[in-house]
């Protein structure tokens, strides 16, 4: 059963989202000094952490930042602030999701399923999708005997679309996955990145409509 670890000083809410996480199975743990919040985190155990932004005496990115500084937990960010600064900052110092409240509880359940599967995924040392291959410790792609190395930026979005196995990534979706490598990716640098990965897949072998663009939607193998 997996442990979720919530850090949230409301009240109502904390037993709200105990409630929700119980129901579908989870085990929860509630923090209960946010001075020691990112403490308390790292020595729960937890599978995933529930994070709060405005918390009483301390800024919850400090929690962010301190457990991201000892583990690769997966930390969803669940907050009421909407400015752009707390997301991009909550994302730099390593959260791996963020979501506003008031928030669904299908919505959070689906956030939540989705970092417990991408840590699943992480332990895994080769996926393949699409006679296409990514040795995630080398960061190499190989296309039958062909093989080539590739960037960070490029191993991470080429790993997100094997994932998706044939489904459409969207942009929004790659972005996240590349502010978890601690830099920051806009619009633009995405689709250079997504270009780069395209022309390294066709030197392998793979044919040159493999990594596909759907318009308005994202990206699929």
């Amino acid at each position: 059963m997996n442990r979720i670890f919530i850090i949230e000083d409301d009240e109502a809410l904390r037993r709200e989202l105990v409630c929700v996480l119980e129901l579908d199975a989870y085990e929860t743990q509630c923090c209960t000094e946010f001075a020691n919040g990112a403490q308390e985190a790292l020595s729960s155990n937890a599978d995933t952490v529930i994070l709060d932004l405005t918390l009483p005496g301390i800024n919850g990115l400090n929690i962010c930042r301190s457990i991201r500084e000892s583990s690769d937990v997966p930390i969803l960010i669940l907050t009421s602030s909407d400015a752009e600064f707390d997301e991009v900052m909550g994302m730099k110092l390593g959260a791996d999701d963020y979501l506003l409240k008031p928030y669904r509880p299908a919505v959070l359940l689906a956030h939540v399923a989705r970092l417990l599967q991408r840590a699943d995924n992480s332990n895994v040392a080769q996926i393949e999708h699409a006679g296409i291959s990514l040795d995630i410790a080398r960061s190499v792609a190989s296309f039958g005997k062909n093989e080539v190395s590739l960037s960070r930026n490029e191993a991470c979005i080429l790993s997100a679309l094997i994932r998706a196995r044939g489904g459409i990534v969207s942009r929004q979706n790659l972005m996240q996955e590349l502010w978890e490598t601690d830099q920051f990716v806009d619009d633009n640098t995405l689709t250079v990145n997504v270009n780069r990965l395209r022309k390294v897949l066709e030197r392998a072998g793979a044919p040159d409509n493999v990594l596909k663009t759907h318009r308005g939607r994202g990206y699929s193998l």
